[in-house]
């Protein structure tokens, strides 16, 4: 497994560096003091795991690792607990405060390390249906891929927009959760609160997205979209 370290302190760096030399299965490509160096590091190389310190100057971990579309496994090292609650937001594999005893160090490398070999061995199923279902109403509905324009996300409900119906579909599930029902080369994340079908997108600009019947935002951090919409990755 291939990681990064990420650290302002060039000692905290050599400290990384030499814990994970008790893990012969996580190889260091890149070591980076800011997240200008990471993002560079994360161009040329493929990651698979991040070790990043939080308090740094300019762009601190968490903005960091919020700002990836594609995230690789993250394991915070830092010295402050107080943003461990916004870590673990993150999905972030684990959070460990420094000083980090070696065994609680190696103990977030072996977590690590099992998901990395459990994803490795999932083998998604083909997705040949052209429809989902949602708990809306106290009914269960059935919705074809093609009538949805788009999917608005709201904290704990989604309202799907559909094609040939003005009143959208109210559903308690989290835009995440519905994302993952979601043939991924028809249905594109291209803000935190809207997934959009590109089947029905007409133009794309700068900042925004036009669809049938209306135009969504399209957020900074989501830019790479584009390229994977229009085949280009």
């Amino acid at each position: 497994m291939r990681c990064l370290i990420l650290d302002d302190e060039p000692l905290a760096l050599d400290l990384l560096e030499d814990s994970l030399k008790h893990v012969n299965t996580i190889q260091v490509v890149a070591r980076c003091r800011n997240a200008g160096e990471a993002i560079l590091a994360m161009q040329n190389e493929q990651i698979d795991l991040i070790f990043s310190d939080i308090y740094m100057p300019g762009i601190n971990g968490l903005q960091f690792i919020r700002s990836l579309t594609q995230k690789p496994m993250v394991i915070f090292v830092t010295a402050y607990e107080k943003f461990a609650v916004e870590g673990f937001e993150l999905d972030v594999v684990d959070y460990l405060v420094k000083p980090v005893p070696l065994d609680r160090f190696l103990k977030a490398c072996h977590k690590a390390l099992d998901l990395y070999e459990l994803r490795r061995s999932y083998v998604p199923q083909q997705v040949t249906k052209n429809y989902f279902f949602l708990h809306a109403d106290y009914n269960l509905v059935k919705i074809n891929f093609d009538q949805v324009e788009y999917i608005e996300g709201l904290k704990d409900y989604i309202k799907v927009h559909l094609i040939n119906q003005q009143k959208p579909v109210l559903s308690r599930i989290s835009l995440k959760a519905i994302e993952l029902q979601l043939p991924a080369d028809q249905f594109f994340r291209v803000h935190k609160s809207y997934l959009v079908n590109l089947d029905h997108v007409s133009q794309m600009r700068r900042a925004r997205i036009k669809l049938v019947n209306t135009e969504i935002p399209l957020s900074d951090g989501y830019r790479d979209v584009i390229n994977r919409m229009i085949g280009k990755v």
